[in-house]
């Protein structure tokens, strides 16, 4: 019982990422702004989940595990209800802050419940239920979202997580054991504060610099300077503080220290692929929004498959050849996506995701089962955290950087394809000389001619966009090979320390 509430609150957290972008455009429309304020829906909801993540570890010694979790869950199911009856585009930015801000918690105190309730030997089963939770739910969540807005209305989509909040708030108060707190624990408030403003800082960076033209912008380069500002004295008060946020000694651990670097890329693989997916389908290749969302469902149903085989291997085989296996996957699929067109078949689609959720299940699992196989007990939940927050962060700079990337590149391929449209094209000039309709619909020197030729212009420079993002996902993933060689599988009867 307690496996499944911790799997249902994970659940929970995660589905919540992704459920929105399918519902997105309309939001966009029931609060009448643009494309880059109702992404904030999104990036609001990553950065508080971010920054709320590393105190976890703190929380749960000063309150105790029982009480955090379940004030969390109430916090974050009360919080979806509010964002379901937003009225405005401030209301829903600030409530879905909150919601980030209780779900942070969610995640690693799963993890950590589950790495205890469980013996050594059976850690890998625990963890492949456990990363159902965790990968399913930004999988199957644009799914969900587009049946959700298509067949009721799009607050459907935060209105979904009550029952679920509701029955894993009474399964946890039943089943999991109460825990005390320590009174007198003093709480790091400066290293939360320049990590607050390191990552708040660097977030916004990323998402306004596209509007702002980068570093020709003041605003943008303040906040470049705060970000690297906070991120440095954060790791310099790490180091020389007496009771620091997160304690230097995780990171002795190397196998701990690789895993986070897997886990920071497997982060800005797992979100920003389905927010490039999401927009190709529906504007690029033109289906419904519930169509969407049902030919990317299969992304899950082959993450699923490889999650339960993982889980079953992990303690049986070594873990970095699964670990390999999943990420050379991951490449492949995306190498595959680079040669996508808007006439590109379901069946292709389909195959692509469906090795791309492969390779992501036989990563996560294993990839558990070594970053804690030597960490100490008493470190699992900061350590669980610390995974939580560095997947959040890769979340967030890899949502922000990829579709910052594809709006410029696709307004430079626009200008350079464009510039060769012009009515002394040869090629053109022999359409034009056929007469008729051909010479109407692509005539740069008529309206029609102009509109029609501006649309396929963009079309393409889309194309190669999106290209060129999935060119930066593999380059993303290939690096996360090599700290494989760093890591080592600990002998079987070996018991990390208490």
């Amino acid at each position: 019982m307690i496996t499944a509430c911790a799997i249902g609150a994970t659940l929970l957290q995660s589905l919540d990422q992704t459920i929105a972008n399918v519902a997105l455009p309309y939001m966009q429309g029931s609060f009448s702004s643009s494309f880059d304020e109702i992404t904030w829906v999104l990036t609001s909801y990553i950065v508080a989940a971010a920054i709320m993540t590393a105190p976890v570890g703190w929380l749960a010694v000063r309150f105790g595990r029982k009480p955090l979790y379940v004030g969390c869950i109430i916090g974050f199911t009360i919080t979806s209800m509010m964002c379901g009856a937003a009225q405005s585009l401030g209301q829903i930015v600030v409530f879905r802050l909150l919601q980030g801000m209780f779900s942070a918690a969610l995640v690693p105190l799963s993890q950590a419940t589950l790495l205890d309730i469980y013996p050594h030997e059976r850690r890998g089963f625990a963890m492949a239920i456990w990363g159902m939770g965790v990968m399913i739910g930004p999988i199957m969540g644009p799914t969900l979202g587009g049946w959700l807005t298509a067949t009721y209305d799009w607050r459907f989509v935060f209105y979904i997580n009550l029952p679920f909040g509701l029955l894993a708030t009474v399964g946890l108060i039943l089943f999991l054991p109460s825990g005390t707190g320590v009174n007198r624990l003093r709480f790091d408030w400066f290293g939360f504060s320049v990590l607050t403003l390191g990552i708040g800082s660097f977030q916004l960076m990323l998402d306004r610099g596209q509007n702002q033209d980068w570093f020709t912008s003041r605003e943008i380069m303040i906040e470049a300077v705060l970000g690297g500002l906070g991120i440095y004295l954060f790791l310099i008060h790490m180091v020389y503080s007496r009771q620091p946020l997160i304690r230097p000694a995780l990171f002795k651990d190397v196998n701990f220290s690789s895993g986070l670097a897997v886990m920071f890329a497997m982060g800005t693989l797992l979100v920003s692929s389905l927010a490039l997916m999401t927009p190709w389908l529906q504007v690029m290749s033109n289906y419904p929004v519930e169509a969407a969302g049902m030919v990317m469902a299969p992304r899950g149903f082959g993450n699923l498959a490889t999650i339960i085989l993982s889980g079953r291997l992990a303690t049986r085989v070594d873990p970095r050849f699964l670990v390999a296996t999943g990420l050379l996957l991951i490449c492949y699929s995306f190498w595959q996506m680079t040669g996508w067109t808007p006439d590109v078949s379901a069946r292709e689609i389909i195959i692509a995701i469906m090795i791309q959720g492969a390779g992501m299940g036989l990563v996560f699992t294993p990839l558990q089962v070594l970053a804690f196989a030597t960490l100490p007990t008493s470190m699992r939940t900061e350590g669980a955290s610390l995974f939580s927050l560095l997947r959040n962060i890769g979340a967030a700079i890899g949502v922000s950087v990829t579709s910052s990337l594809l709006a410029h590149n696709t307004q430079s391929m626009h200008e350079m394809i464009g510039s060769a449209i012009t009515p002394f094209n040869r090629a053109l000039q022999a359409v034009g000389s056929l007469g008729g309709p051909a010479q109407t619909l692509l005539d740069p020197t008529r309206r029609q001619g102009a509109v029609m030729l501006d649309h396929m212009v963009n079309q393409q420079a889309q194309i190669v966009a999106y290209a060129n993002d999935y060119m930066l996902l593999i380059m993303t993933t290939i690096p996360a090979l090599l700290l494989l060689l760093l890591m080592r599988v600990p002998a079987k009867d070996a018991v990390p320390a208490k």
